[in-house]
C-alpha cells in the first residue's frame, strides 16, 4: 500500500507547475452557480421535511411499506424468504431506519465541511454565491436530520424498545460509517484526520474545493439507491395517502439533487479557476479520495446500497431475530445468520451489483480531474471486492462472533 501511495504521488508530480494566482469565476460558471442556488431556494424542502418529521406517527403507517420492496433489510435472503408478511414489512421499514441512520451521520459531517470550505472560499473575487449556497445546503442537512431521527428512534422504540441502528447525536468527527471495519485506534486515527483536514482546508482553496470531489463520490452512491426510495413516492398515484417516511425520501432526494450539482460544480469547474495543486495540496487531496475508498471497499447483504462491515452488524441482526418479532432461539438465529452471511443468495449479489454500478460511476466522476492518482481513478481498492472474498470473510467472523456470545454473561 505505501509502495502504491508513493508511485502515485511521483506521477502526480510529473504534473504542470503550479500557477501563482486564482483565476476569476467566468460568467458563464458564475451563472450555472447562481442558476444552481436559486432553484435550490426555490423547491427548498426544509418545511414540508420538518413538517413531516412533526407528523410522523409510527401507528399510521405500521403495516405499510416505506421502500419498493428490495430495498428491504436482508432482502433476497433466507430470512426474506421465510418472513411472513408482517415481517416483511418490518424488514422493509427497518431497512429505511438503517438506510437514513448512516445519512445523518454523513450529513453531520457535511455541515462542519460546508462551513470550513466556505470559510477558505469566501476570501476570493466572485465567490460570495458558493458561500451562500453551502449555507442554504447545511440548514437543509440539519432539516434532514431531524427528520430521520423523528422516524428512526420512534420506530425502534416502538417496534424493539431500543435502538437497533439508531443512535444519539454524534459530532463531526466520529468514524462516518457506523458499521465498519474498526477498533479503538483506528477510530482515534479517523478523528485526527477529520480534524487536521477542517483544519488545513479552511484556510487551503484548493483543499476546499477537492472536499466537494469527495462529497460528490459519496453522494453518487447515495444518488444510486435514494432516486429509486423517492420513486415509491413519485410513482403512487394517491400521494396524499403515502407513508410519511416514503415522503420523506422524496423530500431529501431533490434536495440532494441539487447538492450534487454543487459539488459537480466545485469539484470540477470552480477548482480549475484557482493555482494548480501544489504535491502537498495534490497529496492530501488523493489520501481523501483513497479514504473514500476504503470506506466503501466492501457491500452489504443486510443493507443494500450501504457499504457497511456485515461483521459488525451481526450484533444487530442476532438481537432482532431474538426479538419478538421473528422470536428465535439461539440455535435458530445462529442458523439463519449462517444461511444469510455465508451462503450465496440473491440478496448478496443484488448488493454486489450495486457495489459494482457504485464504482463505475466514481471512475466517470475523477475522469476529468488530472491531480489524481492513477489508483484511485481505477478504483483499485474497490474493485477488490468480490462475492467469493465477502463469503471468505463471513465464514471466518461469524464463529468468532458466536464464540464471543458464548462468553457473554
Amino acid at each position: 500500500m505505501v509502495k502504491d501511495i508513493c508511485k502515485d504521488q511521483t506521477l502526480t508530480e510529473q504534473n504542470k507547475e503550479p500557477t501563482l494566482e486564482s483565476q476569476p469565476l467566468d460568467s458563464a460558471l458564475q451563472r450555472r452557480l447562481e442558476i444552481n442556488y436559486r432553484r435550490n431556494q426555490r423547491q427548498d424542502h426544509t418545511q414540508l421535511l420538518d413538517q413531516a418529521g412533526q407528523d410522523f406517527c409510527y401507528a399510521d403507517c405500521s403495516d405499510s411499506y416505506w421502500n419498493p420492496e428490495p430495498f428491504s433489510l436482508l432482502y433476497g435472503t433466507p430470512l426474506w424468504d421465510q418472513a411472513s408478511d408482517y415481517q416483511r414489512v418490518v424488514l422493509n421499514q427497518l431497512y429505511w431506519v438503517a438506510y437514513y441512520s448512516q445519512i445523518i451521520s454523513a450529513e453531520i459531517a457535511t455541515i462542519f465541511f460546508n462551513q470550513t470550505s466556505a470559510v477558505a472560499l469566501y476570501a476570493h473575487e466572485g465567490f460570495r454565491t458558493i458561500c451562500d449556497m453551502l449555507d442554504l445546503e447545511s440548514s437543509q442537512e440539519r432539516a434532514h436530520i431531524s427528520a430521520f431521527r423523528a422516524v428512526a428512534e420512534q420506530t425502534e422504540q416502538i417496534l424493539l424498545g431500543k435502538r437497533l441502528f439508531s443512535y444519539p447525536m454524534r459530532g463531526p468527527f466520529t468514524e462516518t460509517m457506523i458499521f465498519a471495519d474498526t477498533h479503538q485506534f483506528k477510530r482515534w486515527w479517523k478523528q485526527i484526520q477529520l480534524q487536521a483536514f477542517g483544519f488545513i482546508s479552511s484556510n487551503n482553496s484548493f483543499l476546499a474545493c477537492q472536499y466537494f470531489t469527495v462529497r460528490g463520490l459519496r453522494t453518487l452512491n447515495g444518488k444510486l439507491i435514494q432516486h429509486q426510495l423517492s420513486r415509491y413516492y413519485q410513482n403512487d398515484t394517491d400521494q396524499g395517502h403515502v407513508p410519511i417516511p416514503a415522503k420523506i425520501s422524496f423530500y431529501h432526494f431533490m434536495d440532494e439533487s441539487f447538492h450534487f450539482n454543487s459539488s459537480t460544480l466545485l469539484s470540477h469547474e470552480v477548482i480549475r479557476c484557482l493555482p494548480t495543486p501544489t504535491k502537498f495540496e495534490a497529496f492530501v487531496a488523493n489520501l481523501g479520495i483513497r479514504g473514500c475508498q476504503q470506506d466503501h471497499r466492501q457491500f452489504s447483504v443486510a443493507v443494500n446500497g450501504i457499504f457497511w462491515h456485515d461483521p459488525a452488524l451481526y450484533l444487530k441482526v442476532y438481537e432482532l431475530l431474538r426479538s419478538h418479532i421473528f422470536a428465535m432461539d439461539d440455535a435458530e438465529a445462529q442458523t439463519m445468520m449462517r444461511a444469510c452471511f455465508t451462503q450465496e443468495s440473491d440478496g448478496l449479489h443484488h448488493s454486489y451489483r450495486t457495489h459494482q454500478e457504485a464504482m463505475a460511476s466514481y471512475r466517470a466522476y475523477l475522469e476529468p480531474l488530472d491531480y489524481v492518482w492513477p489508483s484511485n481513478r481505477a478504483m483499485k481498492i474497490m474493485e477488490q471486492a468480490s462475492i467469493e472474498q465477502y463469503l471468505h470473510t463471513q465464514r471466518r467472523a461469524l464463529p468468532r462472533f458466536f464464540q464471543e456470545l458464548k462468553q457473554q454473561p
